[in-house]
C-alpha cells in the first residue's frame, strides 16, 4: 500500500523536475546571445584592462614590460590625474541634484491626464537624449562662442558688458558642460520618474483631493514617499552615469582649458589613444581606469546600501 501510494507522489515530482529543467533551460537559450556579448564586449575588455595595467606598454609594439603595481605608485603621484578625478565628483555634484530635480518636476508636470497635448511635450523634452553628443556639441560651441547669439542676446540687453567666453573660461567651462548635460539628458530620467508616476493609483490622488490636498501636498506627503524606491535607483543611475562622462567634454572642450574640465574618461583617453603627452600609454591609462572603476563600484554599493536601508525604514 505504501509503495502505491508513494509511485504517483515521485512520478508528479520527476515530472515538476523535468519542466523546471525545460523552462530553465529555455531562459538559458534566450539568455545565452546576451551573456555572450557582455562576456565578448564587457567581460573580457575587464580582464584585458586588469592585465594591461600591470604592464609598461604603449599599445602600438610587442615590447610590453611587466611592472606590477608601478603604473598604481606613479597614478597617485600625478596631480593631473587627481584634477581629473575630482573634477569628474565635481561635475557629479553640480548635475546630479539637478537632474533629479528638474527630470521629475517634469515628469509630475507630464504625467496630469488634464495637460493636454502632453504626449507632444513629452517627445519634445525626449528629443535631446537621442541627439549625437558630437552634434549638440558642435551647435553648442556655436551657440555659446564669444560671437554666437547667446552672448549677442546678453550684450544687446545690457546683462552683460561685453562678451563672455563660456568655454575658454576656467570657471564657467564645467558649469556650462552641467547645463548642457541637463539638457541633453534630462528626458531619460523623466521616462524613469513617468514609470514611477504612473505606478501609483488614481485613488491615491481622489482621497487626497477629497480631503482638500492641493496639488503641491499631495506630491510631497503622499506622491514622493511612493515613489522614493524609484528615487533610489534613479539617483544610483544618475550618479554612476555622471561619473562616466565622456562624449560631451571631449567634444566641446577636450579637457580644457587648463584641464579646468578635464575629467576621468578624457584624461585615459588622453594617455591611451592620444600623443598630445608623447607616446601613448596604455597600460598607465589601463591602471587610471581601474582604479576609478573600483571607486565607482564602492559608490554604488554604498548608495544601494543606503538605498535598501531607506526601503526597509519606509516600509516600517
Amino acid at each position: 500500500m505504501n509503495r502505491t501510494k508513494h509511485k504517483p507522489a515521485a512520478a508528479v515530482t520527476k515530472r515538476q523536475r523535468q519542466e523546471r529543467f525545460r523552462m530553465n533551460a529555455w531562459c538559458w537559450l534566450f539568455m545565452l546571445p546576451a551573456v555572450g556579448f557582455y562576456i565578448l564586449f564587457q567581460g573580457y575588455p575587464i580582464i584585458c584592462s586588469i592585465q594591461y595595467s600591470l604592464l609598461d606598454w604603449s599599445g602600438m609594439t610587442s615590447d610590453a614590460v611587466f611592472t606590477g603595481l608601478a603604473n598604481y605608485k606613479e597614478l597617485i603621484q600625478d596631480g593631473l590625474f587627481w584634477n581629473a578625478f575630482f573634477n569628474s565628483f565635481k561635475y557629479m555634484l553640480m548635475i546630479v541634484p539637478l537632474e533629479l530635480a528638474v527630470s521629475l518636476f517634469l515628469a509630475y508636470m507630464l504625467n496630469n491626464e488634464r495637460l493636454k497635448g502632453r504626449s507632444v511635450y513629452r517627445t519634445m523634452y525626449f528629443i535631446p537624449v537621442i541627439t549625437t553628443a558630437s552634434v549638440v556639441g558642435i551647435i553648442m560651441i556655436f551657440i555659446l562662442g564669444v560671437q554666437g547669439p547667446v552672448n549677442y542676446l546678453l550684450t544687446t540687453l545690457h546683462i552683460l558688458d561685453q562678451p563672455v567666453n563660456f568655454l575658454g573660461d576656467a570657471k564657467a567651462a564645467l558649469p556650462t558642460l552641467v547645463i548642457i548635460s541637463l539638457w541633453k539628458d534630462c528626458g531619460t530620467y523623466m521616462i524613469y520618474w513617468l514609470a514611477g508616476l504612473q505606478g501609483v493609483s488614481k485613488d491615491v490622488y481622489e482621497a487626497a483631493t477629497i480631503d482638500g490636498a492641493g496639488r503641491g501636498k499631495t506630491f510631497f506627503y503622499i506622491v514622493l514617499p511612493l515613489i522614493a524606491p524609484t528615487g533610489g535607483i534613479i539617483a544610483i543611475l544618475c550618479t554612476i552615469n555622471s561619473l562616466k562622462v565622456f562624449d560631451i567634454v571631449k567634444t566641446m572642450t577636450e579637457g580644457g582649458p587648463y584641464y579646468a574640465t578635464d575629467v576621468i574618461a578624457t584624461y585615459v583617453y588622453r594617455n591611451a589613444f592620444s600623443s598630445e603627452t608623447g607616446m601613448p600609454r596604455l597600460g598607465y591609462a589601463s591602471a587610471a581606469a581601474m582604479f576609478f572603476g573600483i571607486v565607482i563600484i564602492i559608490i554604488g554599493l554604498v548608495l544601494n546600501s543606503v538605498k535598501s536601508r531607506l526601503g526597509r525604514h519606509s516600509q516600517m
